[in-house]
């Protein structure tokens, strides 16, 4: 087939369609890119929909770019037109503009979250946004042919007349998370976000607490800053860890693989019991052993190569870090066992596997 990736997404900040486009073109379809990268994070798209001036600077962003996706679009048309339009995460608005110019195409939306639900998630009040944007996700949904889900929990929260277009594919890791391995990576943790409740970042900052009250405290570096980190910042106090504000993508796999253990996530919300993080993939692709929330989605997905802890409970969370620092067999073993996984299941060319079935 002749596949068109198109959107503003930005594969530097959210890589999940760059990892489409390679395991679609593995599987033997030409797929080409008509992409203006949209620089705005989630919080302000979820903002636009509350605050008139921030809707006015993502409108005027989002209008600019849309311009040059059109004037794009007229080179694959006629004999040049795709089979398929790949709609990249974070797609809601474009999937609409790429159902106007290709109204006969199959539309791939990668949909990995609802706006409504991570609106929640990030605490955004008020039951006239909630509706609002319920409708712009039912009006994503209904533009597509096909809609990827990364859990079958994301997909059952579609509406029932529109779960027959819903396929299941794992968000997976990028090549260069397998390419950073290392082989004796320092005994130490590892922890990479936007500080958001679904992360849970403040209980990781009570288990830190704990590790040094108790003179347990392994290297920690914790990358990133957000919603809670004023607060983490505050519950770890003067606990001995690296924080790190900003690593630039293209350098995080191989800080990331310097350390022995990853964290996933231990949030409490709604949200965070249906997602496999993309920092866990990118952890075992890179040879960390993990550890994560004990949620079903995860359970399903990393089975025996992950250890858990029950969301929320930073006692459990300390417990896990301490033994698994202290124990070096074990720990290697959950490193081969992450790796194997993400050798087996995680690449570009297995998490495709799905959606490629479903085209064909």
């Amino acid at each position: 087939m002749r596949i068109l990736a198109f959107g503003t997404y930005n594969t530097a900040v959210h890589p999940r369609v760059g990892i489409l486009v390679e395991g679609l073109r593995d599987a033997g379809h030409t797929v080409s890119e008509l992409n203006e990268p949209l620089r705005v994070s989630t919080e302000n798209r979820v903002a636009a929909l509350s605050s008139p001036s921030a809707a006015l600077s993502f409108f005027g962003s989002l209008a600019a770019n849309w311009s040059r996706l059109v004037s794009g679009s007229f080179s694959y048309r006629g004999t040049s037109k795709p089979d398929a339009i790949v709609v990249g995460y974070l797609g809601h608005f474009d999937v609409l503009l790429a159902r106007l110019l290709f109204p006969r195409a199959t539309i791939i939306l990668d949909h990995l979250i609802y706006a409504s639900d991570t609106a929640a998630d990030r605490g955004a009040k008020g039951g006239l946004l909630r509706r609002v944007l319920t409708g712009l996700d039912r009006l994503a949904l209904s533009a597509a042919t096909i809609v990827v889900y990364d859990t079958p929990a994301h997909a059952a929260l579609a509406p029932a007349s529109l779960r027959h277009k819903g396929v299941v594919v794992p968000v997976g890791a990028p090549d260069e998370w397998f390419d950073a391995r290392e082989t004796n990576p320092v005994n130490g943790v590892v922890f990479y976000g936007l500080y958001t409740p679904l992360q849970g970042s403040p209980t990781i900052a009570r288990a830190l607490r704990i590790l040094a009250d108790r003179g347990d405290l392994p290297p920690v570096t914790m990358i990133g800053t957000g919603q809670d980190y004023d607060e983490v910042r505050r519950l770890a106090g003067d606990a001995e860890v690296t924080w790190v504000d900003w690593v630039d993508p293209a350098d995080l796999p191989a800080v990331v693989a310097h350390h022995s253990i990853g964290l996933g996530i231990v949030g409490t919300t709604e949200k965070a019991q249906r997602v496999v993080p993309n920092k866990v993939y990118q952890s075992m692709a890179a040879g960390c052993a993990i550890i994560t929330s004990d949620t079903v989605p995860q359970r399903e997905v990393l089975g025996d190569a992950a250890t858990y802890v029950p969301a929320g409970d930073a006692e459990a969370l300390a417990d896990a870090i301490r033994d698994l620092i202290g124990d070096p067999e074990r720990r290697q073993a959950m490193r081969a066992r992450a790796a194997e996984l993400a050798d087996h299941a995680f690449t570009h060319q297995a998490v495709v596997a799905p959606l490629v079935e479903r085209l064909s």
